[in-house]
């Protein structure tokens, strides 16, 4: 069956055939694809970890059938913190600037053609590659600028927020509305002046080329490799300068060291007896403890709200590879969006997909609960949707971040009377069973371990 994303590129498409995923070539880049081959271009990527890996399946007047390296959870550019977003643009540029030298350019440069796989940018789409046409510009720039750069400029002005951007402008951002946000100092800077004040205005020309390349209508190899080794070096030193609620969490939090570690231990314990293999940490902050899982799992998912933490833990583990992390609010998860709802899917069916073993959800559920209103019942068939196994704490009515927010209800503080461990307790008991429970000392906190009925 025909992947709905994969209808733009008339190069070829993705389908899916017993649960595989391939890929097809269709005639017209029969002859683009064979000089690839000739040129190892493919072979050279993927030795460098840019590229998926593929094989060659079958191949007729008709189609050229390729079969892709799996990758278990696709995410996407709004599901990015500001520096996997950096590593994605620059991943893309170093990859036109090495294909330039092995005369090939990129036809494209979508942000959707980038995910994150062991921990690291990848390319994704192979199709995207062509021969290098002499003294032609890389038509591609424009769709970089959309995709990267402005949402990337923008973020740094106004904040993370704006990296996702391409959940509500899947095309990629308007130049002609970025341009209004370049103040005096950003219109002497060349990077912005030329990839969004010139390009805007190309956009608006009606001279412009059918790729909308008029700004630079001929450009030498050499120039191009010029521009795109200064735009790579102006986004290596873009910067995310916002505090969040992470910066202080731990020195916040309910525990003192002894208490903290008891909760490290018994996670670390608890999970390490079940013997699983993928987990996925909602609500997971920096990574402290799918950290402490992770020699345990073949993979681990770490989820946040907050950009700056999910931001901390990829830099952590940029080496390791073993831990992947997604900005997302649970009360809001990305949607699917795209033409029919199908070009992307969502947030939650692609974590279902994934399905992890296990799923922890710590000092979550008093913010889904009382922020969001969600009632015990609701949180608990959601994650019971997700894994078989779920280790979750329960703040109690006298935990001071509990005490916090009911204080900020007010008049409507009534509404949350039920609020309390024995009706959490009962609520989950509809769908789990509670294999294990421990307060920890020292803390208004309790630990549970629950399996799925």
């Amino acid at each position: 069956m025909r992947h709905p994303a994969s209808y733009r590129d008339p190069s070829g498409f993705i389908f899916k055939k017993d649960g595989k995923l391939y890929r097809q070539i269709n005639p017209v880049f029969f002859e683009d694809y064979e000089f690839c081959l000739k040129q190892n271009i493919y072979q050279k990527l993927q030795a460098k970890n840019w590229l998926v890996d593929h094989k060659e399946i079958s191949r007729d007047a008709n189609a050229i059938i390729l079969q892709p390296e799996p990758i278990d959870f696709i995410s996407y550019p709004y599901e990015w913190s500001y520096t996997q977003y950096k590593h994605a643009a620059q991943l893309t540029l170093r990859i036109q600037l090495f294909l330039l030298e092995n005369n090939c350019s990129l036809k494209d440069s979508s942000a959707f053609n980038v995910t994150f796989h062991d921990g690291k940018a990848i390319f994704i789409d192979t199709l995207s590659i062509e021969p290098y046409r002499e003294n032609q510009p890389w038509r591609a720039l424009k769709q970089f600028s959309e995709h990267f750069l402005a949402p990337l400029f923008m973020a740094q002005k106004y904040g993370s927020r704006h990296l996702k951007t391409l959940q509500h402008q899947i095309n990629g951002c308007d130049l002609n509305e970025i341009k209004q946000h370049l103040g005096m100092k950003d219109r002497f800077n060349p990077v912005l002046h030329s990839h969004i004040k010139l390009l805007a205005q190309d956009g608006n020309s009606k001279l412009k080329s059918a790729s909308g390349i008029a700004v630079f209508a001929k450009l030498s190899k050499s120039d191009q490799v010029k521009i795109l080794k200064v735009l790579d070096g102006y986004i290596s030193k873009m910067e995310l300068k916002e505090n969040t609620e992470w910066s202080a969490y731990y020195d916040e939090i309910n525990y003192d060291q002894k208490s903290f570690e008891l909760k490290k231990q018994l996670i670390e314990h608890w999970s390490s007896d079940l013997g699983l293999k993928k987990a996925v940490d909602l609500g997971g902050n920096d990574g402290t403890f799918g950290d402490l899982i992770m020699n345990q799992m073949d993979q681990v998912m770490v989820c946040d709200i907050d950009q700056s933490a999910v931001d901390q833990c990829y830099r952590n583990h940029l080496k390791s590879g073993k831990i992947h992390s997604l900005v997302t609010d649970l009360l809001q998860p990305a949607p699917a969006i795209g033409f029919e709802n199908q070009e992307r899917d969502s947030f939650i069916d692609r974590l279902i997909s994934w399905q992890p073993d296990l799923s922890m959800a710590l000092a979550l559920i008093h913010h889904l609960t009382l922020t969001g209103n969600v009632p015990f019942e609701m949180s608990a068939a959601f994650f019971a949707r997700l894994s078989p196994y779920l280790i979750i704490e329960f703040p109690d009515r006298d935990d001071s971040w509990v005490k916090f927010i009911l204080d900020s209800k007010r008049d409507a503080r009534h509404l949350f009377d039920f609020y309390g461990v024995d009706a959490f307790a009962k609520a989950y008991q509809q769908l789990y069973t509670i294999l294990k429970s421990e307060k920890i000392e020292g803390t208004e906190r309790t630990l549970f371990l629950m399996q799925k009925k």
